[in-house]
């Protein structure tokens, strides 16, 4: 392979790197039925004007399998705090006894569960496009490099067959992080 290849290559490996990380970030976002602090890292506090994340104004813990337990640092934001999760999609009723807010995660009835394997699967779906629009992307650069002769026609074949098994094993990694969490989901 010519010298100019390995970049284009090692950059649309990180970026589709960075894909699968956004993907498993945006999948624990997804509530399971159980208790887990990234299930609060979408809501936002209005925090004197400025939209906040809940994990930076309080504590957040875990004691039981399903109660999440927010302490804010500013006994203030309890009203606040309490509001975001309401307006959040996240369809739990925080309970305020003065001190803490209470968020006990209820069991997933089988029509939610249904729901929510849909949603991991249409966010794959947009996890595989994500991953073959870099493959484009990176393509596109070495066919430029091939017509401007930085890069030789055989150099171009052996790159994007290169590229093409490095985009099928990141579908994979796709797939994978779907199912594991369609059977978190579907577990009883």
């Amino acid at each position: 392979m010519a010298d100019a290849v390995p970049d284009v290559l090692g950059d649309a490996e990180d970026r589709m790197t960075k894909a699968i990380e956004a993907l498993k970030k945006e999948l624990t976002t997804i509530r399971t039925g159980r208790a887990h602090p990234a299930l609060l890292e979408q809501v936002k506090v209005d925090y004197y004007g400025a939209a906040t994340p809940i994990n930076q104004l309080a504590t957040i813990s875990v004691p039981e399998a399903r109660l999440l337990v927010i302490q804010p640092w500013d006994r203030h934001l309890m009203g606040a705090i309490e509001k975001a999760i309401l307006k959040s999609e996240l369809g739990l009723t925080p309970i305020n006894d003065g001190n803490v807010i209470r968020l006990a995660i209820p069991s997933l009835t089988e029509e939610r569960r249904r729901e929510l394997v849909k949603m991991v699967h249409k966010r794959a779906e947009e996890g595989r496009v994500e991953v073959r629009n870099i493959r484009r992307d990176a393509m596109d650069e070495m066919r430029r490099r091939e017509k401007s002769k930085e890069l030789s026609e055989d150099d171009l074949k052996r790159s994007s067959e290169h590229l093409q098994r490095l985009t099928d094993s990141f579908i994979v990694l796709v797939e994978e992080t779907a199912q594991q969490k369609e059977a978190e989901l579907l577990q009883v």
